[in-house]
C-alpha cells in the first residue's frame, strides 16, 4: 500500500514540476510576445492612419520596397524565411533564431503599410513572438530537446495577442507544423503562452477589431450541404491565393537576379493597378472593407482584386502577414456568394473569413475556433465546416511551403507523406 502511495505521490510530483516550470517559462514567453504585440499593433495603427491621411505616399511604395529589400539584403540574410524559418526549427532545430529577425520584421512590415502595400499582420506578430520566445532557450531552466516547445509557445502567443483569439492562437501553434497531426507535447506550453500574451496586450490598452455576433439559421440538411459546398470555393481560392503568391515569388526570382531590385518592381505593379483602379480600398489590411462585408453586398470581385494585389505585394518581397489579406478574400468572397446561396449575408461572410485562411494555412481546427471567438460559439458548426471542406479542397498546398505532411489529406496522396510542402 505505501508503495502504491508513494508511486502516485511521485507521478503527480513529477507533473507539478513539469506545470510549475511551464509556468514560469510561458511568463516570460507571454510578457515578450505579448508586449512585442501590443507596441506592434499601435504603430500598425499610426502608419495606417498616416497613409490614409496622406494618399499621395503610395506613389513612393517602389522606394518602400527598395528600403525593405536593402534592409533584408544587408542585414536580413538568413532571416529572410520568416515564418518558414521558425517551422523548420521546430522540425529540425539547429540554432536559435537570431534575434534581429524581430526588429526586420517589425520594420518591414511598418514600411510596408506606411507606402501601402497590400499585407497583414500576423506573419510579423508570429516571428517577434517566436524569435522572442526562442531566447529563452539559453536559460538552464530549459532542456535542449524542449526547445521547439518553445517555440510553439511563441507562435501561439504572437497569434494570439495579434488578433485577441487565445484559443485560435493555441491551436494554430499546435496544429500548423504538420498537415493532419497536433503536437501535443506542447499543448499546456502553447494554451498558457496563448492565454498569457492575449492578457498581456489588453494590459497595455490595446484592443482589437471587434466583429459582429452571427446569426445562424436553424440547424438543417440543407443548410449543412450549403456550408460543405461553399467550403469546397474557399478551398479553391485558398489554394489559387497559396498558389499565385508562390509563382509571382520565383517570377521575381527567376528575372530580377538582384533581391532588392524585386520590391521596387512590385511595389511599381501595386502603384499602377490601384491607379488603374481608382481606390485604395485594396491595399493594407483593409479593414473597412472586411467590416462592410458583414453591412450588405460588395462588388463580387473585391476577392479578386484583394488577392491579387497580395499575391504581387508578398511575392515581390515586401514584409507582413497573409491571414488579415485571406480574411479580406474570405470575408468578401462569402459576400459575392450570398448572391447565389442561400445563407445569411453576414454568416457567409463570417465563414469565408475563417476559412479561406484554413485551406491557405491547413489549420481547420484554428480556425473553427477563431470563428466561435470573434462572432460567437452559434456559428461554431457552420464554420467549422467551411474549415474542415475548405481545408480538404486546397489540396497539399498552402502559404507555408516549410509544412510537413503528417498525415495526407487523401490516402491516394499517401507517397507524399513525410514531404514539406515546398518539395511537391
Amino acid at each position: 500500500m505505501k508503495i502504491r502511495l508513494y508511486a502516485f505521490l511521485h507521478e503527480y510530483w513529477v507533473v507539478l514540476l513539469y506545470l510549475g516550470r511551464w509556468l514560469l517559462l510561458t511568463a516570460g514567453v507571454a510578457l515578450l510576445a505579448g508586449t512585442a504585440a501590443a507596441g506592434f499593433l499601435v504603430a500598425l495603427d499610426w502608419v495606417t492612419s498616416w497613409r490614409e491621411a496622406h494618399p499621395w505616399v503610395l506613389l513612393l511604395l517602389p522606394l518602400g520596397g527598395l528600403l525593405v529589400g536593402l534592409l533584408y539584403y544587408y542585414l536580413g540574410r538568413g532571416v529572410e524565411a520568416g515564418n518558414n524559418l521558425l517551422l523548420d526549427e521546430v522540425h529540425r532545430p539547429t540554432a536559435i533564431v537570431p534575434l534581429r529577425m524581430a526588429p526586420l520584421v517589425l520594420v518591414g512590415t511598418l514600411l510596408t503599410h506606411l507606402f501601402g502595400g497590400s499585407a497583414g499582420r500576423e506573419g510579423t506578430a508570429v516571428q517577434l513572438g517566436g524569435t522572442l520566445a526562442d531566447q529563452l532557450a539559453r536559460l538552464p531552466l530549459l532542456r535542449p530537446r524542449e526547445r521547439p516547445t518553445l517555440l510553439i509557445a511563441g507562435i501561439s502567443a504572437g497569434l494570439a495577442a495579434v488578433f485577441g483569439t487565445p484559443l485560435a492562437g493555441s491551436v494554430f501553434g499546435l496544429e500548423v507544423f504538420f498537415l493532419g497531426r497536433l503536437r501535443y507535447e506542447a499543448i499546456l506550453p502553447a494554451f498558457l503562452a496563448a492565454a498569457g500574451a492575449d492578457l498581456v496586450t489588453r494590459a497595455w490598452g490595446v484592443g482589437h477589431t471587434p466583429y459582429p455576433t452571427l446569426m445562424v439559421p436553424a440547424l438543417s440538411a440543407q443548410h449543412l450541404v450549403l456550408a460543405a459546398g461553399v467550403g469546397v470555393v474557399f478551398g479553391l481560392v485558398a489554394r489559387l491565393f497559396a498558389g499565385t503568391t508562390h509563382a509571382v515569388s520565383r517570377f521575381f526570382a527567376a528575372w530580377v537576379a538582384w533581391p532588392p531590385l524585386r520590391p521596387v518592381l512590385g511595389g511599381a505593379g501595386v502603384t499602377a493597378l490601384v491607379w488603374a483602379l481608382g481606390t485604395t480600398d485594396y491595399i493594407g489590411l483593409g479593414i473597412p472593407t472586411i467590416m462592410a462585408s458583414f453591412r450588405g453586398p460588395l462588388e463580387p470581385y473585391a476577392f479578386a482584386l484583394k488577392l491579387l494585389l497580395t499575391a504581387l505585394t508578398l511575392g515581390a518581397g515586401f514584409k507582413g502577414g497573409e491571414v488579415t489579406p485571406l480574411f479580406f478574400i474570405g470575408a468578401t468572397l462569402g459576400n459575392a456568394l450570398a448572391l447565389v446561396v442561400p445563407l445569411p449575408l453576414p454568416l457567409l461572410a463570417g465563414m469565408g473569413f475563417v476559412a479561406v485562411f484554413a485551406g491557405a494555412a491547413n489549420t481547420p481546427l484554428a480556425c473553427t475556433l477563431m470563428a466561435m471567438e470573434l462572432f460567437g460559439a452559434g456559428c461554431g458548426l457552420y464554420a467549422g465546416l467551411a474549415c474542415v471542406v475548405s481545408y480538404l479542397f486546397s489540396g497539399h498546398r498552402g502559404i507555408y511551403g516549410a509544412q510537413v505532411i503528417g498525415e495526407p489529406k487523401h490516402r491516394r496522396w499517401l507517397r507524399q507523406q513525410g514531404k514539406r510542402l515546398r518539395e511537391l
